[in-house]
C-alpha cells in the first residue's frame, strides 16, 4: 500500500557550498576541514550531540592511534585525541593506544572543533530524502526537524551517515554484509557502570575476554544470565569509579531497518543490566556496590552498507601493505570482524588469518578514490561506509580512521565546490595531499 502526498512546495536553503550529513567522527572532521578551507559548510546531525559512537554510543576507548612506533592518524585526528587526553587526569599524556574516552568531554571537543572552524550545525535534523538529476548530480536534500520538512542545497555533499543513507538514496552502487549469507557483523550496546571499587578493579584479574581467568567465562556459563552469550568484555576506566563497557554481542541487528534496530536497543539494555548483575556476582570486590548509570543512546553498529567507489579497497591491499599515489591517509588497525560462529564455519576461515596483524611500523594506504562514489558527481563519502570489501571494512570502520577520512573528504569537498562542475572525481589530488600534509596528515 502506498500513500500519495499532496503536491506542495518546501522551504529551500541553497546558500551552502558543502553540506555534511552525519556528525560522527568522520562528519565532524569533514565539516571542520571544509570550513577551514573557506567553504560555507553545514553539518546535519540526527541526534543532539556530535561524536557518534565515541559520545552518544558510549564506546569507552579509542582504537590505537599508532602503528606501534608512531602516531599515524595525524591532522585533526591527532589533535582531537590529545585534547581528550589533556582533559582526563588519569590518562598518561603519551597513552595513544586504547585511550579511554570521557564522552561528555568529547562532545564539547567536537562542538568546538566544528564551530571554531566556522561551520554551522543543525541538531535533531534527519535526512529524509535525496533529489538527484539524471546526470548524477545531487540537487537537494530533504530533511525533517522541529521546523518541519525542508530542503537544503549545496554545491557538494558529504555522506558521513555510517549507513550510507545519503549515497543509497541518491542511487549509489551499494554492497551490504556478507556476500554469501547476507550476515552483518554483530552490534554491541555500550554502557557505563559507576560506584566501582577502583582498587579491586585495577588489581583483580584482567577482565578482558582474551584473559582465560576473566570472570566473563563464568558469567557466560551461568544460565540465569542468558543474554551473555560470549566473552566480549572490553572495558576501561572513563572517570572516577566509573567503567565504560564495549561488551556483549547482538546478532541480526540491521541499522537500516528501524524495526530491527528498535528491538536491538531494547535487548541491548537488558544485556547491560545482566552484565552489571553478573559482574557483581563474579567480581564482587569491584562491582558488588556498582550501579548501571547509562546505556548508549546509539547502538554500536559495526557494519551495514558500503558504497562502491572509483576504487574498492581489498583484503589483498591490506595483506600487501599497499601504497597508492592518491592515498589520503594510512591505516594499521587489524581486521576486526565480529563474525558469528556460523559464518566462520560456512566460510571456512576467519579473514584475519588470511591477512595477519601488522608488525610495528606497518600500514596500508587509503586511496582518495575510495571516497568518490561511482556515478555521482558531487558526492563524497567518509567513515565506515567507504568503498571497501567486507574484510577491510572491518579495519577502516574505527574512529581514528574515520577522523582521517573525514578531514580528507571535507577538504576535497571544499576544493570541488570552487570548480564549475563541482565534480569530486576531478579535483587536483596532488594539491589535496599537499594541503593534508600541511595540516599534519601522515602521508609518508
Amino acid at each position: 500500500m502506498e500513500y500519495q502526498l499532496t503536491q506542495r512546495s518546501l522551504p529551500l536553503d541553497d546558500s551552502w557550498d558543502v553540506i555534511v550529513v552525519g556528525g560522527g567522527p568522520a562528519g565532524c572532521s569533514a565539516a571542520a576541514s571544509a570550513a577551514r578551507e573557506g567553504a560555507k559548510t553545514l553539518l546535519l546531525e540526527a541526534t543532539g550531540a556530535l561524536g557518534g559512537m565515541g559520545t552518544s554510543g558510549l564506546v569507552p576507548a579509542w582504537c590505537p592511534f599508532t602503528d606501534k612506533q608512531q602516531i599515524i592518524y595525524g591532522g585533526i585526528a591527532e589533535r582531537v585525541l590529545k585534547q581528550c587526553i589533556s582533559g582526563m587526569p588519569h590518562v598518561a599524556e603519551d597513552h595513544f593506544d586504547w585511550t579511554p574516552i570521557d564522552s561528555e568531554l568529547l562532545k564539547r571537543i567536537y562542538d568546538d572543533l566544528v564551530t571554531d572552524a566556522g561551520a554551522s550545525i543543525l541538531f535533531h535534523t534527519v535526512l529524509s530524502d535525496v533529489d538527484v538529476d539524471d546526470q548524477g548530480n545531487i540537487q537537494a536534500l530533504l530533511v525533517s526537524n522541529k521546523g518541519g520538512l525542508s530542503a537544503y542545497k549545496a554545491k557538494v555533499y558529504i555522506d558521513c551517515t555510517g549507513d550510507a543513507d545519503l549515497s543509497a538514496w541518491a542511487g549509489a552502487e551499494i554492497e551490504k554484509g556478507d556476500e554469501e549469507i547476507g550476515e552483518l557483523q554483530a552490534a554491541t550496546h555500550c554502557f557505563m557502570i559507576t560506584n566501582v571499587d577502583e582498587y579491586h578493579y585495577r588489581h583483580g584479574e584482567w577482565m578482558h575476554g582474551s584473559n582465560p581467568k576473566s570472570p566473563v567465562f563464568k558469567m557466560a556459563a551461568d544460565p540465569k544470565y542468558d543474554l551473555i552469550i560470549d566473552n566480549h568484555l572490553c572495558n576501561n576506566i572513563v572517570g572516577p569509579a566509573t567503567v565504560g563497557f564495549n561488551a556483549g554481542h547482538l546478532w541480526g541487528v540491521d541499522n537500516t531497518d528501524p524495526v530491527s534496530l528498535s528491538k536491538g536497543l531494547i535487548k541491548g539494555r537488558r544485556i547491560a543490566a545482566q552484565m552489571r548483575d553478573a559482574l557483581a556476582e563474579y567480581h564482587p570486590h569491584a562491582f558488588a556496590g556498582s550501579y548501571l548509570v547509562s546505556t548508549g543512546s546509539l547502538m554500536g553498529i559495526r557494519e551495514t552498507r558500503r558504497v562502491m567507489g572509483d576504487y574498492v579497497l581489498r583484503v589483498e591491499d591490506y595483506a600487501e601493505r599497499r601504497s597508492f599515489d592518491d592515498e589520503i591517509g594510512r591505516n594499521s588497525y587489524y581486521l576486526d570482524i565480529h563474525m558469528s560462529k556460523e559464518a566462520i564455519r560456512r566460510k571456512g576461515h576467519d579473514p584475519e588469518k588470511v591477512a595477519r596483524r601488522y608488525n610495528p611500523g606497518e600500514s596500508h594506504g587509503i586511496p582518495y578514490r575510495c571516497l568518490t562514489p561511482r556515478g555521482l558527481n558531487n558526492l563524497l563519502v567518509a567513515g565506515r561506509c567507504i568503498s571497501a570489501d567486507r574484510a577491510v571494512q572491518g579495519s577502516v570502520r574505527v574512529m581514528p580512521v574515520c577522523l582521517v577520512m573525514g578531514e580528507a573528504a571535507g577538504m576535497a569537498g571544499a576544493f570541488a565546490a570552487t570548480t564549475d562542475r563541482h565534480n569530486v572525481h576531478m579535483i587536483d589530488v596532488k594539491q589535496l595531499r599537499k594541503r593534508l600534509r600541511e595540516e599534519g596528515a601522515y602521508l609518508p
